[in-house]
């Protein structure tokens, strides 16, 4: 029986979580961050299994090719987060869901790079059709939601240039058996075992949040310094 199986109780679960999480919205007045959004999209494996959608951003992107990555991006004129983060997911990966798929939204992630990250629960088909768009994506992974929420997989380390410690997320290299040959372009990546904040922040706080049910907050955590820019 998977840990967390693909159910409406589990759904409905994770909604009342996320609904009733004093979030907060972390862009202070005057800020120069941009807005972004990612999703945070929930499907089945084929062992029944909750996961959620993991890409691997295509290598020639100018900004973070080859990492890991929600699908997501910067807000257009007029968006708010949960209409930028459906948009995109249709973009990347030909995955079309309408308002009534979000479950909720987390707190706001600054990033080094300028952005101001809202992720998205959305709630997907169990089996859903994707169409990934090789401009964008190279490659895409369903990951146990179990793999996130056990013990251990958040790690916690410091660095010199930042008092601030920072996040990955162990994943297993079982789950990544898709994988495709580019060469990530950090060394830092040749480990695919780990996910790096931003992801691995917000990823983090739905672990804590809608698994858990804990009040967690992420937007302390710090990015590795290949993540900076």
């Amino acid at each position: 029986m998977p840990v967390y199986p693909f159910s409406d109780h589990l759904r409905d679960l994770v909604a009342a979580r996320i609904t009733a999480f004093p979030r907060l919205d972390s862009l202070p007045a005057g800020s120069i961050l941009r807005r972004a959004a990612v999703a945070i999209t929930l499907v089945a494996n084929e062992d029944g299994e909750t996961s959620f959608l993991l890409t691997r951003r295509a290598p020639r992107l100018n900004s973070h090719g080859g990492q890991w990555a929600l699908p997501g991006g910067r807000l257009d004129e007029g968006e708010d987060p949960e209409r930028a983060a459906l948009r995109e997911l249709d973009e990347e990966l030909g995955l079309t869901c309408g308002r009534d798929r979000v479950l909720g939204i987390l707190d706001d992630y600054p990033t080094r790079s300028g952005y101001l990250i809202t992720p998205v629960v959305i709630w997907a088909e169990a089996d859903p059709a994707l169409t990934p768009n090789p401009g964008e994506v190279a490659s895409v992974f369903r990951i146990p939601l179990s793999t996130i929420a056990a013990e251990g997989a958040a790690l916690f380390v410091t660095i010199p240039e930042s008092p601030r410690p920072v996040i990955r997320l162990r994943i297993g290299a079982r789950h990544l058996h898709e994988i495709d040959s580019a060469t990530p372009p950090e060394d830092a990546f040749k480990d695919e075992r780990f996910i790096h904040a931003p992801t691995a922040a917000v990823l983090h706080q739905f672990a804590e949040v809608g698994l858990k049910d804990r009040v967690t907050r992420v937007h302390e955590l710090e990015q590795p310094v290949f993540a900076w820019r």
